[in-house]
Protein backbone atom coordinates (compact mmCIF):
# COMPACT_ATOMS: atom_id res chain seq x y z
CA UNK A 1 0.00 0.00 0.00
CA UNK A 2 0.92 3.39 -0.72
CA UNK A 3 0.72 5.18 2.32
CA UNK A 4 2.74 8.68 2.20
CA UNK A 5 4.00 8.07 5.98
CA UNK A 6 5.88 4.95 4.30
CA UNK A 7 7.31 7.44 1.86
CA UNK A 8 8.63 9.96 3.83
CA UNK A 9 11.80 9.27 2.82
CA UNK A 10 11.19 10.34 -0.21
CA UNK A 11 11.06 13.66 0.18
CA UNK A 12 13.64 15.17 -0.55
CA UNK A 13 14.15 12.82 -3.98
CA UNK A 14 10.47 14.03 -5.01
CA UNK A 15 11.55 18.27 -4.04
CA UNK A 16 15.00 17.32 -6.33
CA UNK A 17 12.63 15.40 -9.06
CA UNK A 18 10.29 18.45 -9.06
CA UNK A 19 13.28 20.85 -9.18
CA UNK A 20 15.07 19.14 -12.16
CA UNK A 21 11.58 18.64 -14.26
CA UNK A 22 10.72 22.09 -13.53
CA UNK A 23 14.22 23.50 -14.39
CA UNK A 24 13.57 21.74 -18.15
CA UNK A 25 10.22 22.82 -18.77
CA UNK A 26 11.10 26.96 -17.36
CA UNK A 27 14.43 26.66 -19.89
CA UNK A 28 12.08 26.33 -23.18
CA UNK A 29 9.14 27.95 -22.25
CA UNK A 30 10.18 31.08 -24.08
CA UNK A 31 11.18 29.05 -27.50
CA UNK A 32 8.89 26.28 -27.51
CA UNK A 33 5.54 26.39 -29.50
CA UNK A 34 3.02 28.11 -27.31
CA UNK A 35 0.65 24.68 -27.67
CA UNK A 36 2.34 21.81 -29.10
CA UNK A 37 1.44 20.47 -32.05
CA UNK A 38 -1.69 17.74 -31.57
CA UNK A 39 -1.85 18.02 -27.56
CA UNK A 40 -5.65 19.24 -27.42
CA UNK A 41 -6.63 16.21 -28.73
CA UNK A 42 -4.20 14.19 -26.49
CA UNK A 43 -5.51 16.37 -23.19
CA UNK A 44 -9.34 14.80 -24.26
CA UNK A 45 -7.87 11.34 -24.41
CA UNK A 46 -6.24 11.68 -20.61
CA UNK A 47 -8.02 9.50 -18.26
CA UNK A 48 -8.37 6.16 -16.25
CA UNK A 49 -9.91 5.43 -12.93
CA UNK A 50 -8.85 6.01 -9.53
CA UNK A 51 -6.50 3.42 -8.66
CA UNK A 52 -6.27 1.25 -5.34
CA UNK A 53 -2.84 1.32 -4.42
CA UNK A 54 -1.51 3.65 -5.50
CA UNK A 55 2.16 4.10 -7.58
CA UNK A 56 4.38 5.80 -4.63
CA UNK A 57 5.77 9.73 -4.95
CA UNK A 58 7.87 9.98 -7.52
CA UNK A 59 5.80 7.87 -10.40
CA UNK A 60 3.28 10.77 -10.54
CA UNK A 61 5.96 13.15 -10.43
CA UNK A 62 7.80 11.48 -14.17
CA UNK A 63 4.16 10.89 -15.09
CA UNK A 64 3.32 14.78 -14.23
CA UNK A 65 6.23 15.89 -15.61
CA UNK A 66 5.96 14.38 -19.11
CA UNK A 67 2.27 15.63 -19.37
CA UNK A 68 3.34 19.39 -19.23
CA UNK A 69 6.57 18.83 -21.16
CA UNK A 70 3.91 17.43 -24.36
CA UNK A 71 0.81 18.68 -23.03
CA UNK A 72 0.96 22.07 -21.24
CA UNK A 73 0.09 25.60 -22.79
CA UNK A 74 2.76 27.94 -22.72
CA UNK A 75 0.85 30.79 -21.49
CA UNK A 76 3.95 31.78 -18.90
CA UNK A 77 5.95 32.04 -21.94
CA UNK A 78 6.51 35.59 -24.11
CA UNK A 79 4.32 34.74 -26.56
CA UNK A 80 0.61 33.87 -25.50
CA UNK A 81 -1.37 36.96 -26.11
CA UNK A 82 -4.43 35.28 -25.80
CA UNK A 83 -6.50 37.19 -22.56
CA UNK A 84 -4.44 39.53 -20.97
CA UNK A 85 -2.37 36.93 -18.97
CA UNK A 86 1.57 37.35 -17.88
CA UNK A 87 4.26 35.31 -16.80
CA UNK A 88 6.03 34.48 -13.70
CA UNK A 89 9.32 36.66 -12.79
CA UNK A 90 11.90 34.29 -11.61
CA UNK A 91 11.60 35.89 -7.77
CA UNK A 92 7.98 35.12 -7.86
CA UNK A 93 8.53 31.39 -9.53
CA UNK A 94 11.04 30.69 -6.72
CA UNK A 95 8.86 32.44 -3.97
CA UNK A 96 6.03 29.94 -5.31
CA UNK A 97 7.79 26.94 -4.72
CA UNK A 98 8.40 27.98 -1.17
CA UNK A 99 5.13 28.84 -0.38
CA UNK A 100 3.64 25.58 -1.04
CA UNK A 101 6.84 24.20 1.17
CA UNK A 102 6.38 26.23 3.90
CA UNK A 103 2.30 25.71 3.46
CA UNK A 104 1.13 28.52 5.16
CA UNK A 105 -2.53 29.04 5.72
CA UNK A 106 -2.29 32.91 6.04
CA UNK A 107 -6.07 32.93 6.33
CA UNK A 108 -5.78 34.49 10.34
CA UNK A 109 -2.79 35.51 12.01
CA UNK A 110 -2.94 32.80 14.79
CA UNK A 111 -2.49 30.51 11.74
CA UNK A 112 0.32 32.29 9.99
CA UNK A 113 1.75 35.42 11.59
CA UNK A 114 4.36 35.46 8.96
CA UNK A 115 1.57 34.53 5.90
CA UNK A 116 -0.56 37.74 7.85
CA UNK A 117 2.35 40.27 8.66
CA UNK A 118 3.87 40.02 4.52
CA UNK A 119 0.41 40.10 2.78
CA UNK A 120 0.14 43.42 5.23
CA UNK A 121 3.31 44.50 3.63
CA UNK A 122 2.40 43.52 0.55
CA UNK A 123 -0.92 45.85 0.19
CA UNK A 124 1.45 48.72 1.36
CA UNK A 125 3.67 47.82 -0.83
CA UNK A 126 0.94 47.94 -3.86
CA UNK A 127 -0.88 50.55 -2.68
CA UNK A 128 2.82 52.83 -2.90
CA UNK A 129 3.27 51.59 -6.60
CA UNK A 130 -0.05 52.72 -7.67
CA UNK A 131 -0.17 55.82 -5.46
CA UNK A 132 -3.65 55.44 -3.38
CA UNK A 133 -4.05 57.06 -0.65
CA UNK A 134 -2.99 56.33 3.36
CA UNK A 135 -5.66 54.51 4.75
CA UNK A 136 -6.59 52.49 1.89
CA UNK A 137 -6.72 48.89 3.17
CA UNK A 138 -8.13 45.18 1.72
CA UNK A 139 -6.21 42.05 0.82
CA UNK A 140 -5.01 39.73 -1.66
CA UNK A 141 -7.18 37.49 -3.33
CA UNK A 142 -7.90 35.04 -6.30
CA UNK A 143 -8.21 36.78 -9.26
CA UNK A 144 -9.60 39.96 -10.88
CA UNK A 145 -13.02 38.15 -10.45
CA UNK A 146 -12.86 37.77 -6.36
CA UNK A 147 -10.70 41.70 -6.25
CA UNK A 148 -14.21 42.86 -8.16
CA UNK A 149 -16.42 40.97 -5.63
CA UNK A 150 -15.02 41.85 -2.48
CA UNK A 151 -14.79 45.21 -3.40
CA UNK A 152 -18.30 45.92 -4.40
CA UNK A 153 -19.25 43.43 -1.64
CA UNK A 154 -17.72 46.82 0.75
CA UNK A 155 -19.76 48.87 -1.98
CA UNK A 156 -23.03 47.23 -1.29
CA UNK A 157 -22.51 47.11 2.31
CA UNK A 158 -21.78 51.10 2.32
CA UNK A 159 -25.09 50.97 0.30
CA UNK A 160 -27.09 49.61 2.61
CA UNK A 161 -25.50 51.85 5.82
CA UNK A 162 -26.95 54.60 3.90
CA UNK A 163 -30.56 53.07 3.49
CA UNK A 164 -30.46 52.15 7.28
CA UNK A 165 -29.51 48.65 6.64
CA UNK A 166 -28.40 45.20 7.59
CA UNK A 167 -28.36 43.12 4.58
CA UNK A 168 -25.21 41.08 5.70
CA UNK A 169 -27.37 39.57 8.96
CA UNK A 170 -30.55 40.42 7.23
CA UNK A 171 -30.55 39.68 3.53
CA UNK A 172 -31.73 41.75 1.01
CA UNK A 173 -34.96 40.75 0.80
CA UNK A 174 -37.25 44.00 1.12
CA UNK A 175 -34.41 45.63 0.12
CA UNK A 176 -34.87 48.41 -2.70
CA UNK A 177 -33.18 47.80 -5.79
CA UNK A 178 -29.06 48.61 -5.67
CA UNK A 179 -28.57 50.89 -8.47
CA UNK A 180 -25.34 50.39 -11.03
CA UNK A 181 -24.18 52.97 -13.40
CA UNK A 182 -21.52 52.44 -15.80
CA UNK A 183 -19.79 52.49 -19.40
CA UNK A 184 -19.92 49.89 -21.84
CA UNK A 185 -16.69 48.88 -21.10
CA UNK A 186 -17.49 46.92 -17.88
CA UNK A 187 -16.01 43.67 -17.66
CA UNK A 188 -17.96 40.10 -17.47
CA UNK A 189 -16.29 39.90 -13.87
CA UNK A 190 -17.89 43.02 -12.67
CA UNK A 191 -21.23 42.29 -13.49
CA UNK A 192 -20.98 38.39 -12.69
CA UNK A 193 -19.38 39.95 -9.07
CA UNK A 194 -22.77 41.81 -8.73
CA UNK A 195 -24.84 39.31 -9.55
CA UNK A 196 -23.30 37.47 -7.23
CA UNK A 197 -23.85 39.68 -4.36
CA UNK A 198 -27.62 40.17 -5.04
CA UNK A 199 -27.82 43.61 -7.24
CA UNK A 200 -28.32 41.21 -10.10
CA UNK A 201 -26.96 41.58 -13.80
CA UNK A 202 -29.88 43.17 -15.72
CA UNK A 203 -30.43 45.65 -13.15
CA UNK A 204 -26.71 47.15 -14.35
CA UNK A 205 -27.36 50.44 -16.46
CA UNK A 206 -24.94 50.88 -19.26
CA UNK A 207 -24.69 54.35 -20.54
CA UNK A 208 -23.06 54.09 -23.68
CA UNK A 209 -23.08 56.55 -26.33
CA UNK A 210 -21.87 54.21 -29.25
CA UNK A 211 -20.99 50.65 -30.32
CA UNK A 212 -17.38 50.47 -28.72
CA UNK A 213 -18.94 51.17 -25.19
CA UNK A 214 -16.98 54.57 -24.50
CA UNK A 215 -19.43 56.43 -21.67
CA UNK A 216 -22.04 58.76 -21.96
CA UNK A 217 -21.54 61.19 -19.44
CA UNK A 218 -24.86 62.49 -19.36
CA UNK A 219 -26.77 59.49 -19.12
CA UNK A 220 -24.96 58.46 -16.18
CA UNK A 221 -25.27 62.06 -14.73
CA UNK A 222 -29.13 61.94 -15.78
CA UNK A 223 -29.67 58.38 -13.92
CA UNK A 224 -27.90 59.50 -10.74
CA UNK A 225 -29.89 62.44 -10.57
CA UNK A 226 -33.21 60.98 -11.12
CA UNK A 227 -32.09 58.85 -7.93
CA UNK A 228 -33.07 61.94 -5.69
CA UNK A 229 -30.40 61.56 -3.40
CA UNK A 230 -30.72 57.72 -3.15
CA UNK A 231 -26.93 55.86 -2.81
CA UNK A 232 -25.72 54.06 -6.26
CA UNK A 233 -22.63 52.69 -7.66
CA UNK A 234 -20.61 53.55 -10.14
CA UNK A 235 -18.12 50.71 -11.78
CA UNK A 236 -15.29 52.40 -13.65
CA UNK A 237 -12.80 50.53 -15.92
CA UNK A 238 -9.48 51.38 -16.18
CA UNK A 239 -8.46 49.11 -19.36
CA UNK A 240 -11.53 47.40 -21.13
CA UNK A 241 -9.86 44.06 -22.81
CA UNK A 242 -10.38 44.47 -26.67
CA UNK A 243 -8.83 47.67 -26.90
CA UNK A 244 -7.42 48.75 -23.37
CA UNK A 245 -9.80 51.82 -23.68
CA UNK A 246 -10.18 53.80 -20.11
CA UNK A 247 -13.01 55.30 -18.42
CA UNK A 248 -12.70 59.24 -17.86
CA UNK A 249 -12.31 58.16 -14.14
CA UNK A 250 -11.63 61.73 -12.86
CA UNK A 251 -15.24 63.00 -14.60
CA UNK A 252 -16.56 60.11 -12.75
CA UNK A 253 -15.14 60.74 -9.72
CA UNK A 254 -16.76 64.00 -9.85
CA UNK A 255 -20.10 62.91 -10.52
CA UNK A 256 -19.66 60.44 -7.30
CA UNK A 257 -19.07 63.25 -5.19
CA UNK A 258 -21.35 65.48 -6.45
CA UNK A 259 -24.18 62.57 -6.32
CA UNK A 260 -22.66 60.83 -3.63
CA UNK A 261 -22.34 57.64 -4.96
CA UNK A 262 -19.69 55.01 -4.70
CA UNK A 263 -16.87 54.78 -6.96
CA UNK A 264 -15.11 51.45 -7.95
CA UNK A 265 -12.38 51.13 -10.36
CA UNK A 266 -12.11 47.93 -12.25
CA UNK A 267 -8.01 48.38 -12.92
CA UNK A 268 -7.31 44.42 -14.05
CA UNK A 269 -4.07 45.60 -16.17
CA UNK A 270 -5.21 49.35 -16.70
CA UNK A 271 -3.97 50.15 -13.37
CA UNK A 272 -0.80 49.68 -14.16
CA UNK A 273 -0.92 52.29 -16.30
CA UNK A 274 -0.05 54.36 -13.04
CA UNK A 275 3.37 53.34 -13.09
CA UNK A 276 4.87 55.60 -16.04
CA UNK A 277 4.64 58.88 -17.06
CA UNK A 278 3.61 58.41 -20.20
CA UNK A 279 0.75 56.42 -19.55
CA UNK A 280 -0.53 57.58 -15.92
CA UNK A 281 -3.09 60.11 -17.89
CA UNK A 282 -4.92 57.62 -18.50
CA UNK A 283 -5.84 56.70 -15.09
CA UNK A 284 -6.16 60.31 -13.20
CA UNK A 285 -8.71 60.35 -10.12
CA UNK A 286 -7.75 56.75 -9.90
CA UNK A 287 -6.81 58.08 -6.18
CA UNK A 288 -9.95 59.62 -6.07
CA UNK A 289 -12.30 56.18 -5.80
CA UNK A 290 -13.66 54.56 -2.72
CA UNK A 291 -12.46 51.10 -4.07
CA UNK A 292 -9.69 49.89 -6.66
CA UNK A 293 -9.58 46.19 -8.00
CA UNK A 294 -6.28 44.68 -10.00
CA UNK A 295 -5.19 41.39 -10.80
CA UNK A 296 -1.57 40.11 -10.27
CA UNK A 297 -1.09 37.60 -12.30
CA UNK A 298 -1.52 40.27 -15.41
CA UNK A 299 0.78 42.79 -15.38
CA UNK A 300 2.26 41.94 -11.81
CA UNK A 301 3.52 38.43 -13.20
CA UNK A 302 3.02 36.23 -10.31
CA UNK A 303 1.33 32.96 -10.73
CA UNK A 304 -1.93 32.14 -10.53
CA UNK A 305 -4.26 33.06 -8.67
CA UNK A 306 -3.45 36.80 -7.15
CA UNK A 307 -5.85 39.74 -7.55
CA UNK A 308 -5.93 42.74 -4.99
CA UNK A 309 -8.75 44.47 -4.00
CA UNK A 310 -8.09 48.16 -2.09
CA UNK A 311 -11.10 49.86 -0.09
CA UNK A 312 -11.14 53.32 1.46
CA UNK A 313 -12.93 53.00 4.19
CA UNK A 314 -11.66 48.70 5.07
CA UNK A 315 -14.63 48.85 7.90
CA UNK A 316 -17.04 47.95 4.77
CA UNK A 317 -15.26 45.29 4.21
CA UNK A 318 -15.06 44.33 7.66
CA UNK A 319 -18.23 44.23 7.94
CA UNK A 320 -19.56 42.06 5.02
CA UNK A 321 -16.64 39.62 5.40
CA UNK A 322 -16.66 38.90 9.00
CA UNK A 323 -16.58 36.10 10.94
CA UNK A 324 -17.34 34.63 14.78
CA UNK A 325 -16.92 31.37 15.97
CA UNK A 326 -15.45 30.30 19.50
CA UNK A 327 -12.41 28.92 18.45
CA UNK A 328 -11.40 31.79 15.89
CA UNK A 329 -9.63 34.95 17.45
CA UNK A 330 -11.29 38.39 17.61
CA UNK A 331 -10.23 41.01 15.17
CA UNK A 332 -7.19 42.57 16.40
CA UNK A 333 -5.23 45.66 14.38
CA UNK A 334 -1.92 45.32 15.28
CA UNK A 335 -2.72 41.33 14.46
CA UNK A 336 -4.93 41.22 11.60
CA UNK A 337 -6.51 38.21 9.92
CA UNK A 338 -7.49 38.99 6.51
CA UNK A 339 -9.86 35.92 6.48
CA UNK A 340 -11.75 39.19 7.53
CA UNK A 341 -11.44 41.60 5.15
CA UNK A 342 -12.46 39.22 1.65
CA UNK A 343 -14.69 36.33 1.32
CA UNK A 344 -11.59 33.40 2.08
CA UNK A 345 -11.01 31.74 5.73
CA UNK A 346 -8.18 29.47 4.89
CA UNK A 347 -5.78 30.45 1.65
CA UNK A 348 -2.98 30.21 0.40
CA UNK A 349 0.02 32.67 1.43
CA UNK A 350 -0.01 34.35 -1.66
CA UNK A 351 1.43 37.26 -0.58
CA UNK A 352 5.05 35.88 -0.33
CA UNK A 353 5.18 36.19 -4.39
CA UNK A 354 3.92 39.47 -4.50
CA UNK A 355 6.22 40.55 -1.59
CA UNK A 356 9.42 38.43 -3.44
CA UNK A 357 8.56 40.12 -6.68
CA UNK A 358 8.36 43.27 -5.25
CA UNK A 359 10.98 43.46 -3.01
CA UNK A 360 13.04 42.10 -6.68
CA UNK A 361 12.47 44.75 -8.97
CA UNK A 362 10.65 47.31 -6.73
CA UNK A 363 9.07 50.44 -8.53
CA UNK A 364 11.61 50.84 -11.01
CA UNK A 365 11.72 47.35 -12.03
CA UNK A 366 8.14 46.89 -13.05
CA UNK A 367 8.29 50.66 -14.43
CA UNK A 368 10.58 49.78 -16.81
CA UNK A 369 8.55 46.65 -17.68
CA UNK A 370 5.56 48.76 -18.03
CA UNK A 371 6.88 51.06 -20.63
CA UNK A 372 8.90 48.78 -22.89
CA UNK A 373 5.69 46.46 -23.30
CA UNK A 374 4.14 49.85 -24.17
CA UNK A 375 6.90 50.47 -26.58
CA UNK A 376 6.57 46.95 -27.96
CA UNK A 377 2.80 47.26 -28.56
CA UNK A 378 3.23 50.20 -30.49
CA UNK A 379 6.46 48.42 -32.37
CA UNK A 380 3.40 46.04 -33.39
CA UNK A 381 1.02 48.67 -34.24
CA UNK A 382 3.77 49.61 -36.88
CA UNK A 383 3.97 46.10 -38.23
CA UNK A 384 0.39 45.94 -38.65
CA UNK A 385 0.35 49.52 -40.68
CA UNK A 386 3.16 48.36 -42.63
CA UNK A 387 1.35 45.62 -44.12
CA UNK A 388 -1.13 46.06 -46.84
CA UNK A 389 -2.93 42.70 -45.73
CA UNK A 390 -3.88 43.86 -41.81
CA UNK A 391 -5.91 46.85 -40.81
CA UNK A 392 -5.48 48.86 -37.69
CA UNK A 393 -8.83 49.19 -35.93
CA UNK A 394 -7.97 51.18 -32.84
CA UNK A 395 -5.10 53.75 -32.08
CA UNK A 396 -2.78 51.78 -29.46
CA UNK A 397 -3.85 53.40 -25.76
CA UNK A 398 -1.45 51.03 -23.48
CA UNK A 399 -0.48 47.52 -24.21
CA UNK A 400 -3.46 46.03 -26.52
CA UNK A 401 -3.39 45.68 -30.49
CA UNK A 402 -6.56 45.46 -32.13
CA UNK A 403 -6.29 44.57 -35.86
CA UNK A 404 -8.08 42.05 -38.55
CA UNK A 405 -6.40 40.58 -41.69
CA UNK A 406 -7.71 42.48 -44.85
CA UNK A 407 -6.33 40.75 -47.70
CA UNK A 408 -6.87 42.29 -51.22
CA UNK A 409 -9.70 40.94 -53.07
CA UNK A 410 -11.34 39.84 -50.12
CA UNK A 411 -14.86 41.67 -49.61
CA UNK A 412 -16.00 42.84 -46.43
CA UNK A 413 -19.18 40.70 -45.55
CA UNK A 414 -16.84 38.12 -45.97
CA UNK A 415 -13.65 39.60 -43.64
CA UNK A 416 -15.55 38.31 -40.53
CA UNK A 417 -15.79 35.10 -41.14
CA UNK A 418 -12.07 35.01 -42.57
CA UNK A 419 -10.79 36.75 -39.20
CA UNK A 420 -12.93 34.26 -36.86
CA UNK A 421 -11.02 31.07 -39.41
CA UNK A 422 -7.41 33.01 -39.00
CA UNK A 423 -8.30 32.76 -35.20
CA UNK A 424 -9.33 29.24 -35.11
CA UNK A 425 -5.91 28.26 -37.36
CA UNK A 426 -3.88 30.51 -34.92
CA UNK A 427 -4.51 28.74 -31.96
CA UNK A 428 -4.10 25.27 -33.38
CA UNK A 429 -1.09 26.38 -35.18
CA UNK A 430 0.39 26.94 -31.98
CA UNK A 431 3.40 29.07 -32.55
CA UNK A 432 2.02 32.26 -31.36
CA UNK A 433 -0.90 32.95 -29.38
CA UNK A 434 -3.93 35.84 -29.74
CA UNK A 435 -7.40 35.24 -29.86
CA UNK A 436 -10.16 36.86 -31.49
CA UNK A 437 -12.58 39.29 -30.05
CA UNK A 438 -15.66 41.56 -31.47
CA UNK A 439 -14.73 45.43 -31.79
CA UNK A 440 -17.31 47.34 -32.86
CA UNK A 441 -18.75 45.39 -35.52
CA UNK A 442 -15.60 43.34 -36.57
CA UNK A 443 -14.09 40.46 -35.71
CA UNK A 444 -10.55 41.23 -34.28
CA UNK A 445 -7.19 40.08 -33.33
CA UNK A 446 -6.46 41.66 -29.70
CA UNK A 447 -3.11 40.81 -28.65
CA UNK A 448 -1.91 41.96 -25.12
CA UNK A 449 1.43 42.61 -24.15
CA UNK A 450 1.97 41.71 -20.27
CA UNK A 451 4.71 39.03 -20.06
CA UNK A 452 7.81 40.14 -18.81
CA UNK A 453 9.45 37.87 -21.29
CA UNK A 454 7.96 39.43 -24.21
CA UNK A 455 9.95 41.39 -26.29
CA UNK A 456 9.61 42.68 -30.27
CA UNK A 457 10.72 39.45 -31.75
CA UNK A 458 7.72 38.09 -30.33
CA UNK A 459 4.88 40.30 -31.98
CA UNK A 460 6.97 39.84 -34.77
CA UNK A 461 6.12 36.31 -34.97
CA UNK A 462 2.96 36.61 -34.30
CA UNK A 463 2.44 39.08 -37.64
CA UNK A 464 4.68 36.92 -39.66
CA UNK A 465 2.93 33.33 -39.02
CA UNK A 466 -0.65 35.64 -39.44
CA UNK A 467 0.65 36.40 -42.98
CA UNK A 468 1.66 32.82 -43.35
CA UNK A 469 -1.84 31.43 -42.74
CA UNK A 470 -3.61 34.12 -44.52
CA UNK A 471 -1.29 33.93 -47.70
CA UNK A 472 -2.00 29.99 -47.65
CA UNK A 473 -5.76 30.43 -48.03
CA UNK A 474 -7.31 31.72 -51.17
CA UNK A 475 -9.80 34.87 -51.26
CA UNK A 476 -13.14 32.42 -50.73
CA UNK A 477 -11.74 30.38 -48.79
CA UNK A 478 -9.09 27.28 -47.84
CA UNK A 479 -7.24 25.74 -50.54
CA UNK A 480 -7.64 22.48 -51.63
CA UNK A 481 -5.66 20.11 -50.45
CA UNK A 482 -2.56 18.83 -53.25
Amino acid sequence: MADPLNDLSEVERALELAAELARSYVEGVGDDPVQPPGSEQRVLELGGSLPEQGDGTLAPLRELAEMGEELATRSSGGRFFHFVVGGTTPAALAADWLTSALDQNSGLWASSPLGSRLEAIAMDWLRDLFELPPGFGGALVTGGTMANFTCLAGARSWWAERHGLDIDEEGLAGAPAIPVFTSGHIHQSATKSLGLLGAGRSAIRRCARDEFGNIDLDALEQGLRTLGGAPAIIVATAGEPNAAAFDPIAELADLAERYGAWLHVDGAFGLFARLSPHTAHLTAGVERADSVSSDGHKWLNVPHDCGFAFVREPRFLIKAFAESAAYLPAADEERPSVAYLSAEGSRRARAFTVWATLKAYGREGYRAMVERHVDIAHHLAGRVDAEPELELLADVQLNIVTFRCRPEGVEEERLDDLNRELGVELLRDGRVFAGTTIYGDKVAFRPAIVNWRTREADVDLLVDVLLELARSRSPRGPRAPA
